[in-house]
Parts: C-alpha cells; sequence; structure tokens
C-alpha cells in the first residue's frame, strides 16, 4: 500500500500502478497504523519542545501578539474566517515573528487537500493548505465556510505528509491551525515512526498566544540545527 502526496482527477489518471494509492484527504489513522506501523507517544518526555526550553519574548514581541488577538477577535465578530483570512491575520505575523520568513528559511505550498463532515445532517465541506518550512516544519490550515472543523481533523493528514519526508533520520515537526486553535505535532521515523501531539493552544485564552510564539521560536532553532 502506498500514499501519494499528488491527486487523481479521474478514476483511471493515476496509471496502471499495482500499488494501492491512498490519498491525504482519505487517509485515517488506522490506516496510517496498519500501512506505515505508525505508533501514538504517550509519555509527556517525548516532545518537551512545546514545553520546555522556550524562548523568552520581547515586550514587543508580546506586544505584536496583542494585536494579532485584537485582530482576529474583531474579523470574527463579523463572520467564520476564510482560510485566506486566518493565513493573512493570524499565521502570517506569528510566523514573521518567529523568523521563518529570513534568509535561512525556505517556505513552500502543497496542493490543498479537501475535509468533509457531516453538520446537523448537511454534508460540510472545507480545505486544508499545506505549507512546509525547510522540509522539517508542516503546518495545515484548516477551513471551512459554514462550520469551523476541529483542529485535530487535520492530524491524519498531516501525519501522511510528514512520514513523506526526506528527513526520516531527523524529528519533524507539524502545526495545525483553524484560526482559533493551534496543536503541534512531532514525529520520529527511526525504525518505527513514532508520533504525540501537543494540548490545544487557543487564542482566546491568555498567554497561549505567546506559547505558540515560543514553540515556533524554539522550531525554527532546532530546523537550523
Amino acid at each position: 500500500m502506498k500514499f501519494e502526496r499528488y491527486y487523481c482527477g479521474e478514476a483511471d489518471s493515476c496509471g496502471n500502478s499495482a500499488s494501492t494509492h491512498i490519498q491525504a484527504r482519505d487517509i485515517s489513522l488506522y490506516e496510517l497504523e496498519e500501512t506505515f506501523g505508525l505508533e501514538l507517544v504517550t509519555d509527556i518526555n517525548f516532545f518537551p519542545e512545546w514545553r520546555e526550553n522556550l524562548p523568552l519574548l520581547t515586550d514587543i514581541e508580546k506586544s505584536s501578539l496583542e494585536r494579532v488577538k485584537s485582530n482576529y477577535s474583531n474579523l470574527t465578530k463579523r463572520r467564520p474566517m476564510s482560510e485566506e483570512v486566518v493565513k493573512m491575520v493570524v499565521l502570517s505575523p506569528l510566523l514573521d515573528l518567529a523568523g521563518f520568513y529570513q534568509p535561512n528559511f525556505e517556505i513552500e505550498t502543497e496542493t490543498s487537500t479537501e475535509i468533509s463532515a457531516v453538520d446537523e445532517s448537511v454534508i460540510v465541506k472545507g480545505s486544508i493548505d499545506v505549507l512546509v518550512v525547510n522540509k522539517r516544519l508542516w503546518i495545515l490550515v484548516i477551513e471551512s465556510k459554514n462550520t469551523k472543523f476541529d483542529v485535530i481533523s487535520a492530524l491524519p493528514q498531516a501525519l501522511a505528509y510528514i512520514l513523506d519526508t526526506p528527513n526520516a533520520e531527523r524529528p519533524t515537526f507539524g502545526l495545525l491551525v483553524n484560526g482559533r486553535e493551534f496543536v503541534f505535532v512531532k514525529l520520529v521515523q527511526a525504525q518505527n515512526p513514532k508520533y504525540t501531539r501537543s494540548d490545544a493552544l487557543s487564542i482566546e485564552k491568555p498567554n497561549e498566544i505567546q506559547q505558540v510564539l515560543s514553540v515556533l521560536k524554539r522550531f525554527s532553532e532546532l530546523i537550523l540545527l
């Protein structure tokens, strides 16, 4: 069985490969576990990078985050934020403050994947947009015009992308964001791939957006090692 990061249009457009192709939008945690031997680690010491030795923020950085929170609050009073607005208002300032727009970093985009859910007997569709920093940090932005998807809905897709990273010998990280919540992911492939995730951090809770930035700054240090 094989995971493919590209997407097939018509049923016969994937060629005649004997492999079974799994699209990222259709992947489940069960399939990742069965196919790749992926294992969830519950030991809190497996992922200290989101809790320990986090860089301190300057007063200017804290002030910038208060501005991000204010912008988010003002915009969400009117309507749910689209994916593009999430990236522009919330994610882009965080990536800037973390230094990911500087010369040592390279940000790439991947093809968006679709997600769907049933909301009061109505099928609601959304999308997950993917950004990649130096092949070590995968950022998945979740968007739906009709309802808010739980941030964890992007976890299977994130793990599928990270499993395909060329840096299998080094820990790889992910960030799932839906505009309001942030969840960090760590994957270590070594022999059998193992992963865990952080608690969900909310932009609406005191100081949690500061922790998000501190974690991103910590990741920026690790990525350049």
